[in-house]
Order: C-alpha cells, then sequence, then structure tokens
C-alpha cells in the first residue's frame, strides 16, 4: 500500500472517529486565523518535546522550575522522555532547552469527560528569568463572558492537512464562563463541567499542537488548551480547563512535587 492510499485511509478513519464522537476533537489539542507572534509578547510560553526535539504539546512556566500543562498531554510518556524548550519563538532552534525532573497529572483526570484536564511539571533545573523567559500568574478568579483572551502556541492552522508553523502565533478570542458555554452541542454539566472554561472567536482558535497551553487574560493563565470539536469551526467555541477552579490543586502540587 503507497504512501498516498495509507493517507487516505488515514483520513477516513479520522473522519468516522470525529463523526462517532463529535464531542470532542481528534487527536487532542486544538492556532487557526491567528497571526505571527515573539516570545517577547509571551514569555511564559513553553514547547514540551520528546528528547528528539518533536514538539507535542504547548505549556506555561508558573514559577522557576514549574510548568503547567494538560493531563492529556503527558499520558503516554514519562518523564525522561521529555525536554521543554522556553525563550525561543521558534519551537526547534534558540531559548533553554531543560529536561523534566517530574511531572505529575490531575488523579480526577478523566479521558472520557476531559474533566481536570491539568499537569504540572518540574524541570531538572530552575531557569533564569529575562525578556524571553518569565514566569506567568495563575488565576484564581475566572473573568467574565466577553473578557478578551489570548491563546498561543505552535499548533496546526487548521483542523485536518494542515501543517504546523515552526514559528509561535496567538490569536484573540472572547472568554465564557461554564454557565455561558452550554448549548445544544455542549450540555452544561454534562460535557461542559466546573473545571472547564471556553472562548470563541470568529473562525478563531487553538489546534492540534496546541494543546496545554496558555489562555491568558488581563496578564494572567486562566486557561490549559485542552478539547473542542474541530479548530474554530461555528458555534463549537474552544473549551479549556479553568485555572481558577482547579488552583488549589495547582498550588498544592508545585509544593510537593
Amino acid at each position: 500500500m503507497n504512501r498516498l492510499l495509507l493517507s487516505v485511509v488515514a483520513l477516513v478513519a479520522l473522519c468516522a472517529c470525529c463523526q462517532a464522537h463529535p464531542d470532542i476533537d481528534f487527536p487532542f489539542g486544538r492556532i487557526v486565523n491567528g497571526e505571527a507572534a515573539e516570545i517577547e509578547s509571551h514569555p511564559y510560553q513553553v514547547s514540551i518535546q520528546t528528547k528528539k526535539g518533536s514538539h507535542f504539546c504547548g505549556g506555561s512556566l508558573v514559577d522557576s522550575d514549574t510548568v503547567v500543562t494538560a493531563a492529556h498531554c503527558m499520558q503516554s510518556y514519562t518523564a525522561d522522555e521529555i525536554q521543554v524548550r522556553l525563550g525561543s519563538t521558534s519551537r526547534s532552534s534558540g531559548g533553554e532547552v531543560v529536561s523534566v525532573r517530574t511531572f505529575k497529572f490531575h488523579e480526577g483526570y478523566n479521558s472520557k469527560l476531559m474533566v481536570n484536564d491539568v499537569a504540572v511539571i518540574k524541570l531538572s533545573t530552575p531557569v533564569r528569568q529575562t525578556t524571553k523567559i518569565r514566569a506567568i500568574e495563575l488565576a484564581q478568579v475566572t473573568p467574565a463572558s466577553g473578557t478578551t483572551a489570548v491563546v498561543s502556541g505552535w499548533g496546526t492552522t487548521c483542523f485536518l492537512l494542515c501543517s504546523s508553523p515552526d514559528n509561535l502565533q496567538k490569536v484573540d478570542v472572547d472568554l465564557l464562563q461554564q454557565k455561558d458555554c452550554a448549548s445544544d452541542i455542549y450540555n452544561y454539566g454534562e460535557q461542559i463541567q466546573d473545571t472547564m472554561v471556553c472562548a470563541t472567536g470568529e473562525k478563531k482558535d487553538a489546534c492540534q499542537g496546541d494543546s496545554g497551553g496558555p489562555l491568558v487574560a488581563d496578564g494572567k493563565l486562566v486557561g490549559v488548551v485542552s478539547w473542542g470539536n474541530g479548530c474554530a469551526w461555528t458555534n463549537y467555541p474552544g473549551v479549556y480547563a479553568d485555572v481558577a477552579s482547579l488552583y488549589t490543586w495547582i498550588v498544592k502540587t508545585i509544593e510537593t512535587l
């Protein structure tokens, strides 16, 4: 079977999976219609990579040796298999590359419900904060619906058959609190739970490869890229782990790791 036919078979399988499970995208992680960004404007942004330098998720530096990301990003790895690139607009070069000492994802993470989708990574050595590497404060209160937020990352620029940019991208979106994200698609209390917050924009969203990355409003980390139905599909907001709801767990985990 040649490569083209394999690609067609894979695409058909992917679409079938999406139709069977319309409440989540596949694969997990979900910047579409954004713009190029420089790391100096998002110095908390990091790339989580395999030891071979392959980017697979984003994350946010929250102190000199701690990164917050999504639980679903960490399911297939051990600490000695991954590294973190900080302080670079490029995901493949520049900045600092630091190994990982340990990590922990939320004990209540559920891959079917995507609830509690948060993890804490401890770097092997602290990093010196500069104009390109700087920790971001954790939000303790979820901002009101309609608040402008920014999501950044190196994810794909569309849902299917798009490559991932080497340089950082960002897009502005509008925050939606849990109660305002409910709809016939995302059912309040079923799909959208109390550890989730949404964000939406006109054909703007995060996408594959942005998982675990930052949603920032008012200079604070308010969300972690988690899941969604497609990327920037009409009436389907992106769904994020709500940092304010998970604040106590994050802080306790940082202190004990």
